[in-house]
């Protein structure tokens, strides 16, 4: 039978490794060790808990699952489409940012100038949530 490392269960269920890491150590999921101590997750029981948390967030309001810690909550000042790519300007408290996109994804956020919006910086690059 297939088993996940925390890691890579984590990349399937679209959250971090530390979210993983701490239902399975809540429970929520069943783990066990492998000769040398890492800790593996069953693939039965990752497709169960998998059609359970879709299950369970159903109805509830959207969230955004993502990595990346540093966010700037803010407002959408400006929108720059292109044919393939945009510039979306976000002002957060003092801090002007200044993302560049594809136009499909700005589209996809239906992003508006006036809107929330969350600017996610991690590294060099600029993650743009709808808040």
């Amino acid at each position: 039978m297939q088993s996940y490392t925390i890691g890579q269960a984590a990349r399937l269920l679209g959250v971090s490794p530390d979210t993983a890491r701490r239902w399975a150590d809540a429970g929520r999921v069943a783990t066990h060790r492998d000769q040398g101590g890492k800790r593996l997750i069953d693939g039965k029981d990752l497709a169960a808990f998998s059609v359970e948390l879709a299950a369970s967030e159903n109805g509830e309001e959207e969230t955004s699952r993502t990595s990346v810690r540093n966010a700037f909550p803010g407002i959408v000042t400006a929108i720059k489409l292109g044919d393939v790519a945009a510039q979306v300007e976000i002002q957060a408290g003092p801090h002007r940012l200044v993302s560049l996109l594809t136009r499909e994804a700005v589209e996809e956020l239906a992003l508006e100038v006036g809107m929330e919006a969350t600017a996610r910086v991690k590294s060099t690059n600029v993650h743009v949530d709808r808040s």
